[in-house]
């Protein structure tokens, strides 16, 4: 075997050598058996104001004079009716990702009313109607995904002090258990770290978060026993994501953290890369480009974060499993591109980046909502992203190993047992330069799965050359790999690749 210098980039391990031994790559972590989870967000079970897609229209508003903060044009939504949960097709690919956690939250989550009410009572910002959350049960049920959630905070759930108090919440949890509902984990409150955005009392500070802590913890251990309090569920830090200049105020999880003391089950975050073009506006310093999205500084974002948050853990909350509960490529709905086989190399790189990391649970954000979403909001037809995330789900285990080498920054390569294959070993090899193929040398037989587009930004993707699509009756196509001998294999310009290495007698994998 050759010599080599070792760097560190992104959470994989890269130098210059190409050739892996995946038989010996020894155990680095393990992760939760739902690490591949996703978000439906509240507003879509209530229906709502959501992020409009991209469009003719979302263009003009963006193109033209700004006349208030930056991401606050109200145009820049769109209403829409409840997600219909029941749909066939919708489950059937929900199913494909399971198991998983499903998480209804996000900020509007901060301020709805649970009720059979036609009128938004003082105080909250919308209602769900207890058929709606049935529907939420309902759907977990039958595509084997958990529910994590989080509760109201606004100023309807608030005593006359500006204290909040558990009415809501106990009516909630008391109707989740009269239909069955399993709530198996929950923040407080959705991202406290931009707590007034959220709808929390203006000049809402750590200790406000603490004080409101103090009575929703003794009320959660006795209304939900052995429910797993995630927290404080923040954003926003590690890289700057939100100028200055767009003026919101935000808290810091340092000062949450040292407010409240170690009381949370696990820590959790959130994470996205920057802002989208709808947020992003004219403000120098937010947003990015479709040219930067295969660079390592923008893939190395998610490890750069989680090295931040970690170190929050480590200090306030040592030992406790770490929960990504809500990402995507940018906030404010993602970018045009979101939609594009062009963020799959950010997103699987990210899952390869943070199972490393023994990150336990990463939630995309969203299933089926706006450009980020993993199927279009209106037909649930399958986006490049949902692709990726069932040939994750259906070839990497849950024990996450040291793939020992890789090539240039521009290749990422990860490891993990491979799944319902004692001894095999899984391969991610992502090739993110534009023009060069990469050669690695594998010494064992293994079966290729390599996802390509004929043009970056295209709403479709191949895999093994044949594009992906659904068949006459919904079903799935085979997603069958193919036959790879051992030795030099070549990893194309901009390809995705997954090799099943059944036969590579891994200790730690048996």
């Amino acid at each position: 075997m050759k010599k080599f210098v070792l760097t560190v980039l992104t959470g994989a391990v890269c130098f210059a050598q190409t050739s892996l031994s995946p038989s010996t790559m020894p155990r680095m972590a393990e992760v939760d058996e739902r690490f591949q989870s996703f978000n439906v967000e509240m507003v879509e079970v209530t229906g709502g104001r959501f992020w409009k897609p991209f469009g003719k229209d979302v263009d003009a508003i963006l193109n033209a004079p700004k006349a208030g903060p930056v991401g606050m044009d109200p145009n820049l939504y769109q209403q829409r009716p409840p997600i219909d949960l029941s749909n066939p097709r919708l489950r059937k690919l929900a199913t494909a990702l399971g198991p998983a956690y499903v998480r209804v939250s996000g900020t509007w989550a901060n301020s709805t009313y649970l009720g059979n009410t036609e009128l938004t009572p003082e105080g909250f910002g919308g209602v769900l109607k207890q058929g709606q959350w049935k529907g939420v049960v309902d759907f977990s049920t039958a595509v084997n995904a958990k529910i994590v959630t989080s509760f109201a905070t606004s100023a309807g759930t608030r005593d006359k002090s500006g204290t909040w108090t558990p009415a809501q919440a106990q009516a909630f949890l008391d109707y989740n258990k009269s239909i069955g509902g399993n709530i198996v984990a929950a923040e407080f409150m959705n991202e406290p770290t931009f707590a007034e955005m959220g709808g929390a009392p203006k000049g809402y500070d750590a200790a406000a978060y603490a004080r409101d802590l103090k009575v929703f913890l003794p009320f959660i251990r006795k209304t939900a026993p052995g429910l797993v309090v995630l927290g404080p569920g923040s954003v926003g830090e590690g890289i700057s994501i939100v100028p200055p200049s767009m003026g919101i105020h935000m808290l810091t999880t340092e000062d949450l953290l040292s407010a409240t003391g170690p009381v949370f089950d696990a820590f959790s975050y959130h994470f996205y890369g920057t802002v989208s073009k709808r947020c992003a506006g004219g403000v120098p310093g937010a947003g990015t480009t479709p040219a930067a999205a295969l660079s390592a500084e923008w893939l190395s974002r998610t490890a750069k974060v989680e090295e931040f948050y970690a170190g929050l853990r480590d200090k306030f909350l040592p030992g406790k499993p770490i929960w990504l509960t809500e990402t995507a490529d940018t906030a404010c709905g993602g970018n045009p591109w979101g939609s594009t086989f062009l963020d799959s190399f950010r997103y699987l790189n990210q899952l390869g980046i943070l199972a490393q990391k023994g990150v336990q649970v990463v939630a995309h954000n969203t299933l089926a909502s706006s450009d980020y979403g993993l199927l279009d909001e209106s037909t649930f037809t399958p986006r490049p992203n949902y692709w990726s995330a069932v040939l994750w789900r259906r070839l990497m285990g849950t024990t996450v190993l040291n793939p020992g080498q890789s090539t240039p920054d521009t290749t990422h390569v990860y490891a993990q047992c491979l799944r319902r294959q004692p001894g095999g070993v899984a391969l991610l090899i992502i090739n993110a330069d534009r023009t060069n193929t990469r050669t690695m040398k594998i010494p064992t037989a293994s079966v290729r799965y390599t996802l390509t587009a004929q043009v970056l930004e295209s709403g479709t993707v191949q895999l093994n050359g044949i594009e992906l699509k659904l068949g006459a009756t919904d079903e799935l196509p085979a997603m069958a790999g193919v036959p790879a001998k051992a030795g030099d294999l070549r990893f194309a310009p901009a390809s995705i690749t997954f090799l099943a290495v059944p036969q590579a007698n891994n200790n730690s994998c048996k």
